[in-house]
């Protein structure tokens, strides 16, 4: 890997750090109602970010997240300050104008999200964007954790994006935290790995160490290439770790046991301080802008009609 894209990615999972830190403070200071994120996922998720190609419509990439996925659009260049305006329900917020709960981010102009609260819905609507991309070059990244595995739009994703002639350009990322809300997966899941699902549909998978930046760069660079030549579903598992819990209804508590990706790192000392105070002054921009009213978000939502 190319040694200032390594460096790019390191400063952008610091930058997911403190702004999440900074989100669960922010919603025990009673200035937003609930927060879940990702920390612990930030190495795979920032080299997702780094390797779409990213761009409005179908020639480019298509990413249908979830809400732990907020390092891959800062690495797209989204802007932490208007994470915080969405925590806040704030009206300037351009991911959803105050509506919606923090790190639920959306950008049209790049082909990101939209993010949604239910935990696998994302699976089908990556069916739609792929065909879309049919005869195109962009191809859809879809994401989702271990336990919306279980649901039912991610059988329909198998199946819809494997029948035969009629395969789907769609790179499937699976973050696997080993552990649903509260419920581990020992208890829920047949196999040691998600992959063999797949499999099952004759989706080619890798397993790979989400915990590291080299090996999860290099895992999804071999992920993204073979879709786009191919044109057909490709299936990667990241181990990664819950740092903080689910959400803040669980307490949003450091989880000591979890590994820190960012402890394999030498990280220097200055960006955490500089993007810290930052992250301070923005969130005192946003406490001054206007809250949203249900007339602001009717007008957004329809003044184009």
């Amino acid at each position: 890997m190319d040694p200032e894209a390594r460096r790019r990615i390191l400063r952008n999972m610091l930058e997911s750090r403190c702004l999440d830190e900074r989100l669960i403070k922010a919603q025990y200071q009673g200035l937003g109602y609930f927060w879940t994120g990702g920390p612990g996922e930030e190495a795979f998720n920032s080299c997702v970010g780094a390797l779409l190609d990213v761009g409005q419509g179908p020639d480019f990439d298509f990413l249908h997240p979830h809400y732990r996925s907020s390092a891959i659009g800062l690495m797209t260049g989204l802007r932490s300050i208007d994470f915080l305006r969405q925590m806040l329900g704030r009206a300037t917020d351009p991911f959803s104008y105050g509506r919606n709960f923090c790190n639920h981010f959306c950008d049209t102009e790049r082909n990101l999200g939209p993010v949604t609260s239910p935990v696998n819905s994302q699976f089908v609507f990556a069916l739609g964007t792929a065909r879309a991309q049919l005869g195109r070059s962009g191809i859809t990244v879809t994401v989702g954790g271990d336990a919306s595995t279980h649901q039912g739009d991610f059988a329909s994703l198998l199946t819809w994006a494997t029948r035969p002639n009629d395969a789907l350009p769609i790179l499937i990322l699976i973050t696997n935290n080993r552990i649903g809300i509260s419920t581990r997966y020992e208890t829920q899941h047949a196999r040691d790995s998600i992959t063999p699902r797949a499999e099952a549909f004759g989706i080619p998978t890798a397993i790979v160490d989400g915990l590291s930046i080299d090996e999860s760069y290099a895992a999804l660079e071999e992920g993204f290439a073979w879709v786009r030549e191919h044109r057909r579903p490709y299936m990667i598992e990241a181990r990664v770790s819950r740092l903080y819990g689910h959400s803040t209804s669980s307490g949003a508590q450091r989880e000591v046991e979890a590994e820190d990706p960012l402890d394999r790192e030498v990280v220097p000392v200055d960006w955490r301080r500089d993007i810290e105070a930052r992250l301070r002054d923005e969130l005192e921009v946003v406490r001054a802008e206007p809250a949203v009213d249900a007339a602001s978000a009717d007008q957004h939502v329809w003044a184009e009609g």
